[in-house]
């Protein structure tokens, strides 16, 4: 089994202004998504968006996404693991989905 230790759990940023709504009555507790460096972003240049396979969910909080962006930069994308964590439709658009980053093993 892969070894891996918590790095960080927060909300996806700007959840509400790209694809969860499409998407949302897939995205369960565990399912795996994606982190891709935007290196053009206006708004951020260590914006990291977050991806349930082709659909554009958000993005890691700006306060979190600075050293991520780094490793990701450098080629590290395995590095990371993202999971769902907790689901609460009930919740505001910008809180019904929280993660959970996995850093894996070098090893």
């Amino acid at each position: 089994m892969e070894k891996r230790r918590h790095l960080s759990t927060f909300h996806i940023a700007g959840f509400t202004y790209w694809d969860g709504c499409i998407v949302f009555d897939q995205l369960k507790i565990g399912t795996i998504l994606t982190l891709k460096r935007e290196e053009d972003n206006k708004f951020d240049p260590y914006a990291v968006a977050i991806y349930f396979n082709e659909n554009k969910l958000g993005f890691i909080p700006r306060g979190s996404n600075k050293e991520i962006n780094k490793f990701l930069e450098q080629g590290c994308n395995e590095l990371f693991e993202l999971r769902i964590n907790r689901i609460a439709p009930e919740e505001d658009p910008e809180n019904q989905v929280h993660v959970i980053l996995f850093i894996k093993s070098c090893i």
